[in-house]
């Protein structure tokens, strides 16, 4: 798993560092994804067989884990910012720490894309569209695995078929969407349900 994330992480840095020589290193998101949706999905699991599983301390762990780092680096663009941009691009900066803050980056940034939108260099906090959906998969997710297991537990089949049937709507929806103007496009990219389907893949 370390693997496979190193990889994801080359490849990302590979794309934005040299987009030509690395034109597809954006599917590294895509592997993180599927790794989430893997650990996530085998913490339920073994907490639900153990009769151990609670919500609230699943969500606790969540926090935990990735709040002390997330509001160290919103305080530290908040500061620099407050130094450094004009009233107008503080505001801008303000909505996209309000999304950061809440995990709904993704949904903020589909609005945003059109003509007038600025380039993504100007948005430092751009990358957190996939914290955006990976928590807002988190949010549902323990509730429809842990009650499949409670349902199916004796059936594993079933809860497999159940989870690659989410994974296959999922791709199908993408690839309903994802024709024609870059407004689409763009709700393709940042939708958690169009997303959702290397979560389950890992899951799976």
């Amino acid at each position: 798993i370390d693997g496979l994330r190193a990889i994801a992480v080359m490849a990302v840095i590979g794309f934005h560092a040299f987009p030509k020589m690395s034109p597809g290193g954006f599917v590294g998101v895509d592997i993180f994804f599927v790794i989430s949706g893997f650990l996530i999905s085998t913490i339920i699991l073994s907490h639900v067989r153990g009769d151990a599983f609670s919500y609230g301390e699943f969500y606790a762990r969540r926090a935990r884990r990735i709040f002390p780092a997330l509001i160290v680096m919103l305080a530290t663009c908040a500061l620099i910012g407050w130094g450094v941009l004009v009233a107008s691009e503080y505001k801008a900066l303000g909505k996209h720490l309000l999304g950061a803050a809440t995990f709904t980056s993704n949904f903020l940034l589909w609005r945003e894309t059109g003509y007038f939108d600025i380039d993504a260099d100007a948005k430092p906090l751009l990358h957190l569209w996939s914290l955006a959906i990976e928590e807002q998969f988190y949010l549902v997710w323990p509730l429809i695995f842990a009650g499949l297991l409670r349902i199916w537990g004796r059936r594993p089949n079933r809860i497999l078929w159940a989870i690659v049937g989410g994974a296959l709507a999922s791709t199908l929806l993408m690839w309903i969407l994802f024709p024609g103007d870059p407004l689409r496009a763009s709700r393709v990219y940042y939708g958690t349900d169009t997303r959702a389907s290397g979560l389950l893949l890992g899951a799976a």
